[in-house]
């Protein structure tokens, strides 16, 4: 088995098949699997806000 990054947690993701196609375009698009794809839009999704919420106070 290989060895997981330490610290990673697993969750259960239900999404459209529709949603998933996109996805899975968008990942090859950037040379990323699916699990990377949506790591990488949360990670820039939480960045965004946190600047955001910095610029509002």
């Amino acid at each position: 088995m290989e060895q997981k990054e330490k610290g990673k947690k697993q969750i259960l993701l239900r999404i459209s098949p529709k949603l998933w196609e996109d996805l899975a375009a968008w990942a090859e698009d950037d040379f990323r699997s699916i699990n990377g794809q949506i790591e990488y839009l949360l990670t820039e999704c939480v960045k965004k806000r946190k600047k955001g919420q910095k610029d509002d106070q």
